[in-house]
């Protein structure tokens, strides 16, 4: 569990910036999230009840958030291989006693998966294998009452190879990710016409220690959407993720869409948020002159993979981020930061006239985190 205190302030990053709440309120107090039953069997492991779901392999794509489960968890073979099996209902919404208002039988989204893992010394490598069976698009909202018209359902399978390793000083980590199905199977032939999905994404991360210092680099990308493919959907189902955030601006979720709000420009384009459409890249320098202190340089660049519609620009333009962490406590830290980022093309939006201006955006931040 992790609370955090702090603030941020945002410069506007263009003539048409939303200053705006965030979508996730605090909690007030304490809430229980995880709520489950653990039975350890001579055959493995099995869970049952409210865990965490939404995270495989590596951090990037990652988006955790509790969700009702069950999961195996095999013994180790040979002490370094592992499989492992989870049933998850996403969303459930289908007609039962607890949900005596819904009208469908069939209109839950769930998650099946089966995952083999292989661990060494110094690292970790697997495979993911989720199957989405989709069908909470059923019920077909925009009409009163739900209509069967255009209902339809999104299955699909995600492959998640990814491995994390240590060769000596350099730490590394990447991961893959491969969509593919349907984006929209139409329960009524002839209604209109299916969409296939077929969406990429990955990084490769790399850290080398020298000691006091540290340098490191990162590469990211995420499928965006060909427009000129009606039948395929390339872009929108996988993305960096809510838990990866890799600048204090560019692809922040926990500042700017959480506590600040979004930081939009013109045509619904927004620095903000989980990255999505995107080929992304990082350098970092970092110092630690004592345990406790961690200080950081970092240069990213971002460019959209496919550029929406009528849009003239594809760059989300350069960010320069400089951050200081102090280690208080084993779980207590406090963290200033000073963000840059030199708005990129982008967030002009389709500009048809050529009118529409941005500016550079900056952000002040601290922030104290208390990990339990």
């Amino acid at each position: 569990m992790e609370r955090i205190w702090g603030g941020a302030r945002s410069a506007v990053g263009s003539t048409a910036d939303i200053d705006s709440a965030g979508t996730r309120a605090e909690n007030e107090n304490i809430a229980i999230d995880w709520a489950y039953v653990n039975y350890v069997s001579p055959i493995g492991t099995f869970e049952v009840g409210y865990m965490n779901y939404g995270a495989t392999g590596t951090i990037f794509g990652n988006s955790s958030y509790p969700a009702g489960r069950i999961k195996y968890l095999s013994n180790p073979i040979n002490d370094s291989i592992n499989i492992n099996a989870d049933i998850t209902k996403v969303k459930d919404q289908s007609y039962s006693a607890v949900n005596p208002s819904a009208v469908w039988t069939d209109a839950d989204n769930d998650a099946y998966a089966i995952e083999g893992t292989y661990k060494w010394k110094d690292g970790k490598a697997g495979m993911k294998i989720i199957f989405y069976d989709y069908a909470a698009t059923r019920p077909d909202i925009s009409a009163t009452p739900p209509s069967a018209t255009y209902n339809y359902k999104k299955n699909y399978f995600l492959f998640t190879p990814y491995a994390i390793a240590k060769i000596g000083p350099v730490s590394v980590q990447a991961e893959f990710n491969y969509a593919t199905g349907d984006a929209k199977k139409y329960d009524q032939d002839g209604i209109a016409s299916d969409v296939k999905l077929e969406n990429v994404s990955g990084w490769i991360d790399a850290t080398a220690n020298l000691g006091m210092a540290y340098v490191g680099g990162t590469v990211a990308y995420v499928s965006g959407d060909d427009l000129g493919t009606a039948d395929k959907q390339e872009g929108g189902t996988l993305t960096g993720g809510v838990d990866w955030n890799p600048c204090l601006i560019l692809f922040n979720n926990d500042v700017i869409t959480y506590w600040k709000g979004g930081i939009s420009g013109y045509d619904s384009s927004a620095a903000g948020g989980i990255m999505k459409n995107a080929w992304f890249a990082q350098g970092r320098v970092g110092v630690k002159p004592v345990p406790q202190l961690d200080a950081m340089l970092s240069v990213s660049y971002a460019k959209a993979d496919k550029k929406p519609l009528g849009f003239l620009g594809d760059s989300y333009g350069w960010e320069v981020d400089v951050t200081g962490t102090y280690k208080i406590t084993n779980n207590l830290s406090y963290m200033l930061g000073i963000g840059y980022l030199f708005t990129g093309d982008y967030y002009k939006g389709i500009n048809a006239g050529g009118t529409n201006e941005v500016v550079d955006d900056y952000m002040l931040i601290n922030k104290l985190t208390l990990n339990f």
